[in-house]
């Protein structure tokens, strides 16, 4: 047992020796170590000492980046549910979502291959709905309501898929509309009915009675001045019965004539008396109005860009005009988007009831 005791007891006097040793041999390596290996072994103390501090802070920094980057792609994926769920499911007009769809390009359909985008078919939608709204009040939940809606929807679509087709046949025909045309057409809808409105009265109209900003507005006639050089550009038909109708003017027969030999080709009108010379007919009253009694014009295109006109002056005013007119109504645009739809080319996002 003493003996036990005197071991325990030399212990610490063993180690403390030892660290003596030790600590010994680092002085004697110390003073045989040059000046230089001296001071890199310093560097390589401090930069051990530092580096307990770096590689924590670039562990926390990789885990900021993680989570910065996880968050964001399930916020992503959650807007992107709830754009799909309102847009394509719950199929919502609300103005927000109109806005992101505008900056957004997404499709609501194909027309042969042509993409149609959600803002146009919502721009004609609100362009439609808001004058009726107007005149109507604002439309509730009710199953009437719900059936008009729907019924415009519908209409909306149909349109917007038309001016789809219209544009990717103008790419094929190479036409195109410039940004001074849709000037010269957006003056002449400003001065509509002979009042001149200032800018400001103009972007009020189209605001207050049809929901549509100017930018918006220029959109829509675009999309129109297209389909009517599409149609016009396609029509063949058209131009060869309009060269007969102008053939059977020049060897003086009057339109009425020459209507009863075409048949159902053409579309025959008489105004019946005077009618005032800024009359929304197409054109018609503007033409007469600068013809002579008697006089037949030549071949005019439709204010609307649906067809021809050949207009017939009888008799007129300072401010009235009557005339008769056959109109030569442009048929293969709509022929072609029938056999579209027939041959089953027509793909929709949305579920909504045919017309």
């Amino acid at each position: 047992m003493k003996k036990q005791e005197q071991n325990d007891e030399k212990k610490p006097s063993i180690i403390k020796r030892l660290k003596q040793r030790k600590e010994q041999k680092e002085i004697e390596e110390f003073k045989n170590k040059t000046e230089l290996e001296r001071v890199e072994e310093r560097r390589e103390e401090v930069l051990s000492k530092g580096r307990k501090f770096k590689y924590p802070l670039q562990y926390a920094k990789y885990r900021i980046v993680t989570l910065t980057i996880v968050i964001s792609l399930v916020a992503v994926m959650l807007f992107g549910g709830f754009l799909y769920l309102s847009l394509y499911k719950w199929q919502s007009t609300d103005s927000v979502l109109y806005r992101l769809t505008q900056l957004v390009p997404l499709p609501v359909a194909s027309v042969d291959g042509e993409r149609v985008r959600y803002s146009d078919y919502l721009m004609i939608y609100k362009s439609t709905i808001t004058p009726i709204e107007q005149q109507q009040g604002k439309l509730g939940n009710d199953k009437d309501a719900s059936s008009m809606m729907n019924h415009y929807k519908r209409m909306s679509l149909t349109e917007a898929e038309n001016y789809a087709y219209a544009l990717k046949l103008a790419a094929e025909h190479h036409l195109t509309v410039d940004k001074d045309e849709i000037d010269r057409a957006l003056d002449k809808h400003r001065k509509i009915g002979g009042v001149e409105r200032s800018e400001e009265s103009f972007k009020k109209i189209l605001e207050d009675n049809f929901g549509l900003s100017v930018k918006e507005y220029r959109r829509m006639l675009y999309l129109s001045l297209m389909k009517e050089k599409v149609s016009q550009q396609i029509d063949k038909e058209a131009i060869r019965i309009s060269e007969t109708v102008q053939a059977g003017v020049k060897a003086g027969k009057n339109l009425k004539a020459i209507a009863d030999e075409l048949g159902e080709k053409v579309l025959y009108e008489e105004t019946g008396g005077l009618v005032d010379k800024l009359n929304v007919d197409g054109g018609r009253a503007g033409i007469a109005m600068g013809l002579e009694a008697g006089q037949t014009s030549d071949r005019v295109m439709s204010s609307s860009g649906d067809g021809y006109y050949f207009v017939t002056l009888i008799n007129k005013t300072e401010s009235q005009v009557n005339y008769t007119s056959i109109k030569i109504p442009f048929l293969e645009f709509n022929k072609q988007v029938k056999q579209i739809r027939e041959g089953g080319l027509v793909r929709e996002m949305i579920s909504l009831k045919d017309e």
